[in-house]
């Protein structure tokens, strides 16, 4: 039998991953369960949001199941660190980038289909009409370089003000005090951006896609886009029947509100990754519909991408939509070779959304609030139950 460690983590985290587990169980997927400690509490306890007990869990048992984390900003971070930790020099970390960057889980895949009768499906309007595309796009996100690498400061020791200096583009900054300056830095290397353009090929070989597109800016950031267009277009000379299309993140933006049904994968660095996945997110239902996978070469970890919402967590019942979830642990069936089983659920959630008579707060439309089951919306449970039935 497989163990799993489940990472629960904040907020809605510790509503939407049992659920999921329920799901795993209804399907026959039989598993042993392991509980990690990960994020804000433990931040605030003992200054670590991943505390080493956990990295040990994974580097025993290699498989995550992970919820959701409340993530706040340096000042913010210290002020709620428990009184006897703040001058300790405790740094607060995402814990989800440590687990990136630790198990090196370079590869982020984000798929993003739409499904039939979801009510918050992208609409475009026609010369006669309106109508509904059909969205199934996957984003491969390089997950451990660029602008999540972590290098930054604020007020640069000298060293470090010291080589950026020598950059000719650093004079314009020549008279900023170095307390006044924050710098972050965007690092790509060459074997990721490899890697990642060639996991992307070879999952549109392997499922039928006709093109990849590179998105990234490389006609401004030169160096650092411009590795990664130069290595998706050596990848692609391997798989001649697949287009390479090339994107800049600002133009692709704008193109995905207007023809996102013409893009299969697209690959980018970390930052833009992010971003367009979240972009081709909303054209499918939101972050309650995001799912995603974090791919090392040993280590996996399957969470979906919205974030911990902890004005839901007190909610009794729960209002939260637990469809990211469930199609997140999808995708680590299909990594453990269980792909029958997941798309058993996956074609349980599809008959769920296309019968239209079980729906969470945010498939209504609705503000959410505990006011929302008397204008029709399911509970986090019902829907579950629904999609349990369906299987």
């Amino acid at each position: 039998m497989r163990t799993i460690v489940k990472l629960p983590g904040d907020g809605i985290g510790k509503i939407v991953l049992p659920e999921a587990i329920k799901l795993l169980n209804a399907v026959g997927f039989e598993a042993e369960y392991v509980h990690g400690d990960i994020g804000w509490e433990f931040w605030q306890k003992e200054g670590n949001a991943l505390p080493q007990r956990t990295i040990d869990l994974l580097e025993k048992h290699k498989i995550a199941l992970f919820g959701a984390i409340t993530s706040k900003p340096k000042d913010a971070a210290a002020r709620e660190l428990d009184p006897a930790l703040r001058e300790e020099g405790y740094v607060y970390f995402s814990p989800i980038v440590g687990l990136r960057q630790h198990f090196n889980l370079d590869v982020c895949i984000r798929p993003c289909q739409s499904f039939e009768g979801n009510p918050l499906n992208f609409i475009r309007k026609t010369l006669t009409g309106y109508e509904e595309p059909h969205i199934n796009t996957v984003i491969f996100r390089q997950n451990t370089e660029g602008l999540y690498s972590g290098v930054e400061w604020t007020n640069p020791p000298a060293e470090v003000r010291e080589a950026f200096d020598t950059h000719p583009k650093m004079k314009k900054f020549a008279n900023v005090p170095n307390e006044d300056l924050a710098i972050s830095t965007r690092i790509v290397t060459r074997n990721a951006c490899h890697r990642i353009t060639k996991e992307a090929f070879e999952y549109a070989d392997k499922f039928g896609y006709k093109s990849v597109t590179v998105c990234e800016k490389p006609n401004v950031l030169r160096e650092t886009s411009g590795m990664m267009v130069e290595e998706a277009r050596k990848v692609a000379k391997e798989y001649p029947h697949i287009d390479l299309w090339e994107t800049n993140i600002d133009a692709q933006m704008m193109w995905l509100t207007k023809n996102p049904e013409n893009y299969g994968v697209i690959v980018s660095e970390n930052m833009f990754g992010d971003i367009v996945s979240d972009g081709f997110a909303g054209l499918v239902g939101g972050l309650g519909f995001a799912c995603s996978a974090n791919i090392g070469n040993e280590v996996a970890v399957f969470e979906p991408t919205h974030g911990s919402a902890p004005k839901y967590e007190k909610l009794d019942p729960p209002i939260v939509n637990p469809i990211a979830m469930f199609l997140s642990a999808c995708m680590m069936l299909d990594h453990l070779g269980e792909t029958g089983k997941a798309n058993k659920i996956r074609n349980a959630i599809a008959e769920v959304i296309k019968e239209g008579k079980v729906r969470t707060y945010d498939m209504m439309k609705l503000r959410g609030g505990p006011d929302v089951f008397e204008k029709g919306a399911c509970t986090t449970y019902e829907m579950t139950e629904a999609v349990i039935k369906k299987l």
